[in-house]
């Protein structure tokens, strides 16, 4: 089975392509057994978690790599144990290439915490998030799980009329180039990640802003508060290289309906938007950052309208999503993506352990980028952030993430 040009340009973009999720559970050690016996019963049966990548069998550019599966499931494969703590796992997790020669995941008991890693060609972040609910002990089975990528049009939903001045806008806003984060004055870029554990009565209080308004979405929130965060760090973009051009962030949509919601593969695209880093007010960013995200519906439709073009062409000549792909990764395209989700089955159970913290781990990016994901589970919000700037950047960036966080809760007492 072909892989599809989503699928395709993940392999080709240069980078290791794995991101992640981590699962806590307050208590003593997670048994391994018990746990692999868990994996065995829920995944056993889903095809995608056995697909093996193939190189491809003639010129790269003309073939491009196939999925084969592999069988029979082998849980003891997959799922091992280790001593490392959380961070350092998630460091190390997305900073090399997961081994081809078996399935792309593999899951992880660490302590109290369970880590899935995957390559991006094999599962987007929505698929890691559908797998760790099969996990839980009350979890209901979502009936049967699509193995490919999902279709970008919703089933039994005419293609949307998308007219022409609106596809031209939208490609113009994927391929302007934007600024890249302000270079480090000393040191080579590596990656870092850091977990940072926000105060849920800060988050609370922050999502009630703006003042007598609907409320903010997480997304709205961990946008705006970034802008904030690179003017805390960098100053105005006044103050930056390159002028008045805009930082852009890129914002992951998942295009899956509720015809198709627990489809396994790649089903999402990514808008961008400028981040209102030149405005001082930090409700005056979030404003600015929920008027931005109030247009995504349509743009949407704009590229349900664009994808299976570019998909068709990329999918008859493999190189072309690696061009691509390379070309959007590229830090002036693909700065920092920004996503955020809340785990709404709450509460949740794994062998009777209640699930306290999601753990999201973003992939890593070419040198000169940070990639942020916020997630809400019961009453614990998680921000993580991934870097490839200088070390220990990402914990520079999550903290002023934090602040400004801090600073939108007060801004009805100002």
């Amino acid at each position: 089975m072909r892989l599809t040009a989503i699928e395709e340009g993940h392999l080709r973009n240069g980078m290791p392509g794995t991101i992640g999720i981590a699962a806590v559970f307050p208590g003593g050690p997670l048994d391994l057994a018990q746990v692999r016996s868990r994996v065995r019963e829920r995944w056993g049966g889903l095809d995608r978690m056995s697909l093996v990548l193939q190189p491809p069998t003639g010129p790269a550019a003309l073939s491009g790599h196939r999925w084969s599966a592999a069988r029979p499931f082998d849980p003891a494969a997959h799922i091992t144990a280790t001593d490392q703590d959380l961070e350092s796992l998630l460091t190390d997790g997305v900073s090399h290439r997961l081994p081809v020669e078996r399935p792309l995941w593999r899951l992880l008991v660490t302590g109290h915490a369970v880590v899935l890693l995957a390559h991006h060609a094999l599962l987007d972040g929505r698929s890691l998030e559908t797998l760790f609910r099969l996990l839980m002990d009350d979890a209901v089975s979502p009936g049967p799980l699509g193995e490919g990528v999902a279709h970008p049009l919703a089933a039994g939903r005419q293609r949307p009329r998308v007219g022409p001045a609106a596809v031209c806008r939208e490609l113009r806003r994927i391929g302007v180039p934007g600024r890249p984060l302000p270079p480090a004055p000393l040191g080579e870029p590596r990656p870092s990640v850091a977990v940072v554990e926000l105060d849920p009565q800060v988050m609370r209080t922050a999502r009630r802003q703006p003042a007598g308004g609907r409320g903010s979405t997480l997304n709205e929130l961990l946008l705006s508060t970034y802008a904030g965060a690179l003017r805390a760090c960098h100053g105005p973009l006044r103050s930056w290289p390159k002028g008045s051009t805009p930082f852009y962030a890129t914002v992951p949509v998942d295009l899956r309906t509720r015809h198709n919601a627990h489809h396994l593969g790649n089903g999402v695209t990514a808008l961008r938007m400028a981040l209102p880093v030149d405005l001082e007010s930090p409700v005056a960013r979030l404003q600015a950052c929920q008027d931005a995200v109030a247009a995504f519906d349509g743009r949407c439709d704009a590229h349900r309208a664009i994808l299976p073009a570019l998909q068709a062409a990329a999918r008859n000549v493999p190189w072309l999503a690696g061009v691509m792909a390379k070309r959007l990764a590229r830090p002036e395209l693909t700065t920092s993506l920004c996503t955020a989700f809340k785990w709404r089955d709450n509460p949740s159970h794994l062998h009777g352990r209640p699930l306290s913290r999601i753990v999201p781990l973003p992939q890593l990016s070419p040198p000169g980028t940070a990639n942020l994901c916020l997630v809400h589970t019961a009453d614990a919000y998680t921000l993580t952030v991934v870097s490839h700037l200088r070390g220990g950047d990402a914990g520079t960036i999550g903290e002023a993430v934090q602040r400004e966080l801090k600073a939108v809760a007060a801004s009805d007492l100002l």
